[in-house]
């Protein structure tokens, strides 16, 4: 079987959610899979972290970049002598056209923009309502994150529930674990001028991640709590996976008065996060909506307690292993907040269960059950 992958994603050098779910993709498709040929198309040369070039394992640079789903991709396939059997894509987005015979499989990672269209920039949203429609009603098969997101893919687009397969994330066990160095954690604080007592928040810096009310609720408990930090990882502009709508963000701890006591460290490098995580007393994830949540599940690898909405994928992510909160109520935030820090016993009970429960989720699996979906469909 020959199968091409778009490693437009992928290949970038700050990658979070869909860019660190594409690369992961790759990266674990070539350990399982020794059997089938592979092209991993890109819009430049592939950096050094992904695998390297191998029988059946290659890499196909086109052009142009900025067209890349309307015209680079579909030329190349159009263009190329021996056609691939599947077209991959790891994104929201298929080519447009393909020949005949090249079935496309699309991952669909969560319909926030339906649901929350005034929380993103309007040329964005244009882009993710017209292109995700035309890949789920064109693409022979999906792949999404959570069966919260299957759900409501189904719900809003009127699909049959079996044209989708639920291939959860994983996470690096690696680099995520429970750590006993604690020099490492040390190190890791002084770097990035952190103290002894704060709370955690990863991911882009958007409204949908609810982050306003976060400090609002954090405002209200450091009043009481001496010490106490909000540390806050994640981009606003850059290469790689940005925020967007973020400057009310950026100046709400100054509205607040805590602009002393919220750290906004912007991204960080994976080997820093393991460390930074495990110093933490909780991580906590207010979001108005996620598809899956993968710095939840990195944070419960390092014994982390965490604090998550109990919205959307959040609750089938996180189980019984963490407290759930209402979004929209900055009353229930601060008091999760308040209980985490001050309950010691609490704090080991969802270390140690969430420990457990993030040895669910890894990217061999993942791999492995998108490889299955390649191969039903080369059979039906």
């Amino acid at each position: 079987m020959k199968i091409w992958i778009d490693g437009y994603e992928a290949n970038v050098l700050q990658r979070l959610g869909s860019s660190q779910v594409a690369f992961e993709l790759i990266r674990n498709l070539e350990k399982i899979d020794q059997k089938n040929d592979y092209t991993i198309v890109l819009p430049a040369p592939p950096l050094e972290d992904l695998p390297r070039e191998r029988k059946r394992w290659k890499y196909k640079v086109l052009r142009p970049k900025r067209f890349w789903t309307r015209i680079a991709l579909p030329l190349a396939l159009y263009g190329a002598k021996e056609k691939p059997d599947i077209f991959f894509s790891p994104t929201h987005y298929i080519p447009r056209f393909r020949p005949a015979k090249v079935e496309r499989v699309v991952t669909i990672f969560d319909l926030s923009f339906l649901h929350f269209p005034e929380m993103f920039i309007q040329k964005d949203l244009w882009q993710l309502k017209g292109w995700t429609k035309f890949s789920v009603e064109n693409a022979e098969h999906i792949v999404t994150i959570s069966e919260f997101s299957k759900g409501d893919i189904v719900k809003q687009y009127g699909l049959n529930k079996d044209k989708i397969t639920v291939a959860y994330p994983g996470y690096d066990n690696d680099k995520f674990k429970v750590q006993s160095a604690k020099l490492e954690v040390e190190v890791i604080k002084k770097r990035y001028k952190i103290g002894d007592n704060y709370i955690i928040y990863i991911g882009t810096i958007q409204p949908r991640k609810n982050l306003i009310r976060l400090m609002e609720a954090f405002a209200r408990v450091v009043q009481d709590v001496n010490g106490l930090e909000l540390v806050v990882v994640g981009k606003t502009k850059g290469e790689g996976k940005q925020g967007w709508m973020y400057k009310d963000i950026l100046q709400t701890p100054t509205d607040l008065g805590i602009e002393d006591k919220v750290k906004f460290l912007g991204f960080v490098p994976t080997e820093d996060l393991s460390s930074l995580l495990s110093g933490a007393v909780a991580f906590i994830q207010p979001s108005l909506w996620e598809g899956f949540g993968i710095p939840v599940v990195e944070a419960m690898a390092c014994g982390v307690p965490v604090i998550v909405s109990n919205v959307s994928s959040l609750p089938e992510v996180v189980g019984k292993a963490g407290l759930l909160v209402d979004p929209y109520s900055v009353d229930q935030i601060e008091q999760a907040i308040r209980t985490i820090v001050s309950d010691k016993k609490l704090q080991q009970k969802y270390s140690k269960e969430g420990t457990i429960q993030a040895r669910k989720f890894s990217w061999d699996k993942m791999a492995r059950e998108v490889l299955e979906v390649f191969e039903k469909i080369k059979k039906s």
